[in-house]
């Protein structure tokens, strides 16, 4: 059964809060240039996620550790010049937050200054506490991100399904809570069993957004490329494509070429 939507001019982590209390399921999309976010934001998106997944769809690496903060910084600002209604989180990339709370905080307060981004995100439980605790004590956002970890591969070494071990999913639901009492205003779970991200889920106040973590969250992110269908090699099980980008791209550039070839394009009414 469908809830009834309230109407938000401008998406806040308090609306967020409003969303789960309502019942009402929250939308999230990757974005990472002007365009893109735009036409996200004019749909009616809740929240974008600056993602370092920018690091795999924009810039071709194989994992999300190359992309930098200034990279994470340009792009966000891109996304920000282009929104009118979502809330903006942008990820903290790798090594700008994990073993020092310093850094981590100048990083958070040069994201939020350079970018004009509305909150951070960052991967992890109680072993990134105190870089928690700076960032939440300059009153800046902080999303939690639970499950697998992807700036964490090389640790895990593959990106299967996280929390199956029982050993494995006590520390999950226990760094959620932890996440929760921190001061977190949202907790992304990436690529758990769904009934135990249902548990987690139920037992924190504030939302929980899965990927590939079941229907019995509050909200649903995907990389926006992955939802368009430009990117055709990676085929995950959460995976639902709304379109097929690459095929009707390809389609078109080929016709592109092969009226330039022919010189049918431009025609008498395509020039001056």
């Amino acid at each position: 059964m469908s809830v009834a939507k309230k109407e938000y001019k401008r998406v806040t982590v308090h609306s967020l809060m409003e969303m789960k209390q309502d019942g009402e399921k929250i939308s999230m999309l990757t974005a990472y240039d002007y365009t893109m976010a735009k036409i996200v934001d004019g749909a009616g998106i809740d929240v974008i996620l600056v993602g370092d997944s920018a690091s795999n769809v924009m810039a071709g690496h194989e994992t999300t550790l190359p992309i930098t903060l200034d990279q994470m910084i340009y792009h966000a600002s891109s996304v920000i010049r282009a929104i009118d209604r979502a809330l903006v989180v942008v990820d903290l990339p790798f090594g700008s937050y994990q073993s020092d709370p310093k850094e981590a905080l100048r990083s958070a307060i040069r994201i939020m200054k350079e970018s004009g981004g509305h909150a951070v995100k960052l991967e992890g439980g109680k072993e990134i506490k105190e870089s928690i605790k700076r960032i939440l004590n300059a009153g800046i956002p902080v999303m939690g991100h639970l499950g697998l970890t992807p700036q964490s591969i090389y640790k895990f070494g593959t990106y299967t399904v996280r929390a199956r071990e029982e050993a494995e999913a006590e520390k999950l639901m226990s760094d959620a809570k932890f996440l929760e009492k921190a001061g977190c205003f949202a907790i992304v779970l990436e690529k758990i069993p769904a009934e135990l991200a249902k548990k987690v889920a139920a037992s924190v106040a504030i939302p929980v957004i899965g990927i590939g973590a079941g229907s019995g969250v509050d909200g649903q992110v995907l990389v926006l490329h992955d939802l368009l269908g430009m990117t055709h090699e990676f085929n995950p099980r959460f995976l639902r494509r709304y379109m097929n980008l690459y095929d009707d791209m390809t389609k078109a550039i080929t016709n592109y070429v092969d009226d330039v070839k022919s010189a049918d394009f431009p025609n008498s009414e395509e020039q001056y």
